[in-house]
């Protein structure tokens, strides 16, 4: 299907309107790991990827919530007029409509985002979750967050405002690579996220961290069985033990 935008930004704004595709095994593959974070991290330590963030920095507002997705990006940067003059013009300056109208079911959205306001809120997250959006990862504030849980659309951000972030944020790209946390993420790279934490995993070595990560899950399985069965501390201790 040819996408299209809403024109809420000019066309250089995009980096593209189509994500690349991630086979549904390898979705799939990552959904079945237990300690879904956790044990992506030790693997990105592995192969020297640094993508994963705490949840005490990217906190989730729900903490039952658990998502693998690829990531849709959008860059926020703080309004350049003040707000009384932007209220009075009555223009918003949130985009991240754009992403959502682009948006693909099982997609996740993550934002470079402002602080001490609201870069998503109620209504963005219910437009996220009628296109089958998984959620949102914010680096910045959100607002609404009950309404969030509510409606089952994940949020994992740095903060929490009730200050509206239209007349304070500017949205300048959709689908350009964005920096979260101090982490570079681009637009179809994988996205997994647990009460732990957040793994951003570059598109191109999703295979190569879930092949390492189903053995390091196997390898574990060994160990909890040894411990189960009684086996000495001696026995137990190794390279591979966490």
């Amino acid at each position: 299907m040819t996408k299209s935008t809403l024109g809420k930004l000019p066309d250089a704004a995009f980096g593209t309107l189509v994500l690349p595709l991630m086979p549904p095994q390898i979705i799939d593959g990552f959904r079945a790991l237990p300690d879904l974070t956790g044990i992506a991290s030790d693997v990105m330590d592995e192969l020297g990827i640094v993508g994963a963030i705490p949840a005490s920095i990217l906190v989730p507002r729900d903490p039952s919530a658990r998502l693998v997705g690829r990531a849709l990006t959008v860059r926020n940067v703080a309004a350049s007029t003040p707000v009384p003059d932007r209220v009075k013009a009555g223009i918003s300056g949130l985009g991240e409509i754009e992403a959502h109208n682009l948006a693909e079911p099982g997609d996740v959205i993550v934002v470079q985002g402002v602080e001490l306001c609201s870069n998503l809120g109620g209504i963005s997250a219910s437009i996220g979750r009628r296109q089958g959006e998984l959620g949102a990862i914010v680096d910045g504030g959100v607002r609404d967050i009950d309404h969030s849980r509510g409606i089952g659309y994940a949020v994992w951000s740095r903060s929490v405002s009730p200050i509206t972030g239209k007349w304070r944020v500017e949205t300048v790209a959709i689908n350009r690579a964005v920096s979260i946390c101090g982490i570079t993420v681009d637009p179809g790279d994988l996205v997994l996220a647990d009460e732990t934490g957040v793994c951003f995993i570059p598109h191109g070595r999703a295979a190569e961290v879930l092949r390492r990560a189903q053995r390091n899950v196997a390898a574990e399985k060994l160990r909890e069985q040894k411990i189960a069965s009684g086996a000495p501390v001696s026995e137990l201790f190794g390279k591979a033990s966490r």
